[in-house]
């Protein structure tokens, strides 16, 4: 590992660089947009929540396609840590790396518009190859919550926010480690604020095996207009 600034810089530009680049356009692979907009050709941030999203697409689409999506999300977090410790070593700070690079390409994907999903699957995967201890924490809480409240949004919080938490656990000894973990654990939380708005007043939606079909997002109904061209009374 470098040790000088200048190492440092040198180590920055031959290996870090180039290994944000790779993990950030494996991300932006998005399977929820790939699926709906290439195979369906209903792109699926035109529906629901206009989330790129597992959860979106099931809701909006459903059937087997569905698992297509959960491959594509799952694999690009395999294939994206995998070149990364390929390319700097199989570190731990190396996973945390390419885990943070590659979740920002599936939140701000550059061929899609910058308009992805909230990276939970991805995330969660990435937890799984990180330490098994941290994947405990993080699907465990998750599953718990969503079974007991159907709420898969407040799963996905728990998830966001304990996964720094269980990294700091598991590798106090990596303080780079950490700060990459809370980074990419805030953004999962980031992601999911509007949610967040909806679960305190009440109106989040709750998650059913039933798929609703493809309804296009509601848009705010124009002003009525009265006979005269003026608002209606």
């Amino acid at each position: 590992m470098p040790v000088s600034l200048l190492d440092w810089m040198l180590y920055t530009a031959v290996f870090l660089f180039p290994a944000s680049i790779v993990s950030y356009l494996c991300g932006c692979f998005n399977g929820a947009v790939v699926v709906s907009k290439y195979i369906l050709k209903d792109d699926v941030r035109e529906h629901g929540s206009g989330n790129a999203g597992l959860t979106n697409f099931y809701r909006t689409f459903g059937g087997v396609l569905t698992l297509v999506v959960i491959l594509c999300d799952v694999l690009k977090m395999v294939v994206a840590v995998g070149l990364v410790t390929l390319l700097i070593g199989n570190t731990v700070v190396a996973r945390y790396w390419a885990g943070l690079f590659c979740l920002l390409g599936h939140m701000f994907p550059c061929m899609f518009g910058f308009r992805g999903g909230k990276g939970i699957l991805s995330g969660g995967t990435l937890a799984i190859l990180i330490n098994w201890k941290v994947a405990v924490v993080v699907w465990g809480g998750f599953l718990l919550l969503v079974v007991l409240t159907k709420y898969v949004s407040l799963g996905s919080l728990w998830a966001g926010a304990s996964f720094p938490f269980a990294s700091w656990h598991c590798y106090p000894q990596f303080p780079l480690a950490i700060v990459l973990a809370f980074i990419t654990g805030g953004l999962v939380v980031w992601q999911h604020r509007s949610n967040v708005g909806r679960l305190l007043r009440g109106k989040e939606n709750k998650f059913s095996f039933r798929h609703k079909g493809a309804e296009k997002k509601q848009e705010p109904p124009p002003e009525e207009s009265g006979a005269d061209g003026g608002k209606a009374a």
